[in-house]
């Protein structure tokens, strides 16, 4: 990958985390186009695992046309179980853009793609974010609200239409969430509680939409594997909003409660500035900076390119 050449992220977050033959199987797929995957994070709680992988216009979308008829053949919604809230087997696509200048281009690469799962998997697709229709559809929670089963009684009464695809649910696949965006960061902060209601009332005090850190989204989940309880976050602008800042927010909100931090992690790949004077004292579970820090693992992987 030469600095000259157009490169777009994709970050699909696909309903499964303790499979491992469907984790690899997705992987496999999204490589097998042409796309340099960069990054598998899994958690059996959530049930959840989310791929890093970046390529050139078209040959992004491809690859996740793959990936997605694998997820289909291995996902089943109907059986699904976990904490994070999903509509879909492949739940949410979103292509980023690492530049400015390519914003136009991500743009287009997403509607691509959601027009192809739509017209070639017979996918109902909801556009969020940057390319929704409406306000009230720019939120993924508008869409989660209640569920899996919620969103099938929505297209059920003509409530809601999808943007691309039937205007009902895939019968095991369910629906996808498609935008374009810039690098956000999925960053975990857990408690030294496993009281959820406690994680859940420093998610409400810590998201935007709660009086928070502008641009965070935030709920509160209980990892029972671990036996702690997690308030889970999407940091929208993280060199606006860096870590360390998530971090004395969740503390804050903690502290009066009686709980405090006792370790976090990122999920995926993160910008360099975002972790600015992070707090020494808060472990990254299974952080490895040449992996997960963006601008490392790109040139890494720039270099091995040219060899």
């Amino acid at each position: 990958m030469r600095n000259s050449e157009i490169v777009l992220e994709a970050v699909p977050n696909v309903s499964e985390g303790r499979d491992t033959a469907c984790i690899q199987a997705f992987g496999r797929a999204l490589a097998a186009q042409g796309c340099t995957l960069l990054d598998v994070h899994s958690d059996s709680d959530h049930n959840r695992s989310v791929y890093t992988l970046v390529g050139r216009p078209q040959e992004l979308a491809d690859s996740l046309v793959s990936g997605a008829r694998t997820v289909i053949e291995h996902v089943d919604m109907r059986l699904h179980e976990g904490v994070h809230p999903c509509v879909g087997a492949l739940d949410v696509v979103p292509i980023v853009y690492l530049r400015s200048a390519d914003r136009e281009l991500a743009h287009d690469e997403a509607l691509a793609v959601g027009n192809r799962l739509a017209g070639e998997l017979d996918l109902p697709v909801f556009v969020y974010g940057e390319l929704s229709s409406s306000e009230e559809r720019s939120e993924r929670a508008f869409f989660r609200e209640g569920g899996f089963a919620a969103l099938q009684g929505r297209l059920a009464d003509g409530e809601l239409a999808p943007d691309f695809g039937p205007p009902r649910l895939h019968p095991t696949a369910g629906a996808v969430l498609v935008t374009a965006r810039p690098p956000l960061v999925a960053f975990n902060v857990e408690l030294d509680t496993a009281d959820v209601e406690v994680a859940k009332t420093v998610a409400a005090q810590v998201r935007e939409a709660g009086g928070g850190l502008d641009g965070v989204r935030a709920i509160g989940v209980t990892l029972a594997s671990r036996g702690v309880a997690q308030v889970s976050t999407n940091v929208h602008d993280p060199l606006r909003v860096p870590l360390r800042e998530v971090v004395e927010a969740v503390r804050r909100a903690a502290g009066p409660l009686g709980a405090g931090v006792v370790g976090a992690e990122i999920v995926g790949l993160v910008p360099e500035a975002a972790l600015d004077a992070f707090p020494a004292d808060v472990a990254l579970n299974g952080f490895d900076p040449e992996r997960h820090v963006l601008e490392r693992c790109l040139r890494s992987r720039s270099a091995e390119a040219e060899v």
